[in-house]
């Protein structure tokens, strides 16, 4: 179907914005070979804004054969590209970042990010910055690691002579697939294309629906600085039709995926023999000791918690307190709660805004429902509206209850009292996934101890979990992922070794013993002209072999 002329209205105001992006009926284009594109199928999909439930951008859906073309206008691009200097890799990174905080270009696509996937005013602004800064970072990073090689001899394994010399080096994996998340669209797309433009590969994205617009203006900017054409393409598709088709192309050689659990693990059993770099999401819990700062576990837990209603892989998904503190622990966090703005995201100072989607806000809320059911403690009392989920501390939390260990994605934060803090660690380590999780305590061995025992991909010590820095390695355990991330994981990730061996006709330190005997008799030549005659004889008469006579002198 095709809604662009409903969304017409919706758009009017970016189309300046947009420029060449947006087509006559407010359909937003794919971009390939360089080129912003319709595609041919003449259908497009819509975008919801989550807080009117209504359709607000449009954009076209590829057909195989444009997403195949996509992909084979990568190969040859990818090509060029690698041989690029690497300096001047760099200098188109650090353009693009540029023109990323140009006024109107960080405006357009914090608006998108606002209208798309409700993300509040001052975090849209903030995702566009970051996301240009990581670009170049990158590029200075990507400078210190590919500049740099490996040089090996032989004879420092067993049974081997000097007569082997290996040089490797970092090489391009080829055509990166990116596949981001719709909570940080932005982010999360530069993240992976960054390190990927900057190792010498070409990059093809498959833009989640819900951030495709605030994507698509973020690859705008790339355009708009001159890559070469065919070198990044962002296809939008319909995901049940061509998703399988992208994952398994015969010409991805290299997968960087964040989204569900689900998804992940189908991808991962299909994609055949190449690289996967996967974050699938967390249950990230806090555990909370009888001697922690409670104020400061309190502001983490609304911070960690409720940031973006709770739409992120590092938010904390559940609170394990020691019975000891866990009243007072509680007290602090719901008198903050009370002081959280529920509202539109266009507000510079709402707090809680709606959830991406009704289906979303329709699994938060069966999460709460097992919980009342199984005798958990509502502490704010339960409030819905449409997509709009009110802030929701649960305490008295169960093993047996589904939020003790599912993933609600939402501003819904249990609260399990636990005898010990063996307790925490084993809840914590019979969870499915394993990306972060915190300990508070004042004591900095204890801290230590707990991180160790916690497997999880990362441990934060008196802080919510967070992705970032973005220099940071970034990796879950379990379902939580494979591979790490980070700009200098990630760079490392998205290249192969290449070596190359050296093999000498002898020993390379009986080379170095000959050479200096022909620097010592060059200078006897020097200092008597007789000598000089000597082994010009000597030479033609041996072929070679008078190094031994000089020997005798």
């Amino acid at each position: 179907m095709s809604i662009g002329g409903d969304c017409r209205c919706c758009v009017d105001e970016e189309i300046d914005a947009f420029g060449e992006i947006v087509d006559g009926n407010g359909v937003f284009k794919y971009y390939a070979d360089g080129a912003w594109k319709i595609s041919s199928s003449e259908e497009s999909l819509p975008v919801i804004n989550p807080t009117s439930r209504e359709p607000f951008f449009a954009i076209t859906a590829c057909t195989r054969c444009e997403v195949n073309k996509a992909f084979h206008s990568a190969k040859e691009a990818q090509k060029s590209w690698a041989k690029t200097p690497l300096f001047k890799r760099a200098e188109m990174l650090h353009k693009v970042a540029g023109v990323m905080k140009e006024k109107k270009n960080m405006e357009a696509i914090a608006e998108c990010l606002i209208k798309e996937v409700a993300k509040p005013d001052k975090d849209a602004y903030t995702e566009v910055v970051r996301s240009a800064d990581l670009l170049s970072y990158t590029a200075e990073e990507g400078i210190r690691i590919l500049s740099q090689g490996k040089f090996l001899v032989s004879d420092s394994f067993p049974g081997n002579e000097r007569n082997k010399l290996c040089l490797s080096s970092k090489v391009p994996l080829g055509i990166i697939l990116a596949i981001p998340p719709f909570n940080y669209p932005v982010n999360l797309t530069v993240s992976k294309i960054g390190p990927a433009l900057i190792a010498g590969n070409a990059v093809v994205i498959k833009p989640p629906t819900q951030g495709a617009v605030s994507t698509l203006h973020m690859i705008h900017c790339f355009h708009m600085s001159g890559f070469p054409k065919g070198l990044i393409s962002c296809v939008t598709i319909k995901a049940s039709e061509l998703g399988d088709y992208m994952t398994t192309h015969p010409l991805v050689n290299c997968i960087s995926f964040t989204g569900g659990c689900e998804t992940g693990i189908s991808i991962s059993q299909k994609a055949g023999m190449i690289p996967l770099q996967m974050e699938l999401g967390g249950k990230d819990a806090m555990i909370v000791l009888e001697d922690a700062d409670l104020d400061l576990a309190a502001t983490n837990i609304i911070k960690g918690g409720f940031s973006y209603s709770g739409q992120r892989c590092t938010a904390v998904k559940i609170v394990l307190a020691m019975e000891g503190i866990a009243d007072a622990l509680v007290s602090k966090v719901n008198a903050q709660i009370a002081k959280l703005k529920i509202g539109p995201p266009e507000r510079i100072d709402t707090d809680i805004v709606d959830v991406v989607s009704e289906a979303s806000a329709d699994f938060i809320e069966s999460l709460v429902a097992d919980a009342i059911d199984n005798g958990a403690k509502i502490c704010q009392g339960w409030k819905r509206r449409g997509n709009k989920i009110w802030p929701l501390l649960i305490d008295n939390v169960t093993t047996e209850m589904r939020i003790a260990w599912e993933e609600p994605f939402g501003p819904v934060i249990p609260v399990m009292r636990i005898k010990s803090v063996e307790e925490g660690i084993e809840h914590c380590n019979s969870s499915k996934y394993g990306l972060q999780g915190c300990v508070f305590t004042k004591d900095i061995n204890k801290a230590i101890l707990v991180s160790d025992a916690m497997e999880s991909g990362t441990i934060q010590i008196n802080a919510a979990p967070a992705r970032g820095p973005d220099h940071f390695p970034f990796q879950g355990i379990r379902d939580s992922g494979i591979g790490s991330q980070g700009v200098t994981n990630s760079i490392n990730f998205m290249t192969k070794i290449k070596t190359t061996v050296i093999n000498l006709p002898s020993a390379s330190y009986s080379l170095g013993k000959i050479l200096f005997l022909e620097l010592k008799g060059l200078a006897m030549e020097r200092a008597f002209p007789c000598f000089q005659l000597w082994v010009t004889t000597s030479t033609r008469n041996r072929k070679g072999s008078w190094m031994p006579e000089i020997l005798k002198l």
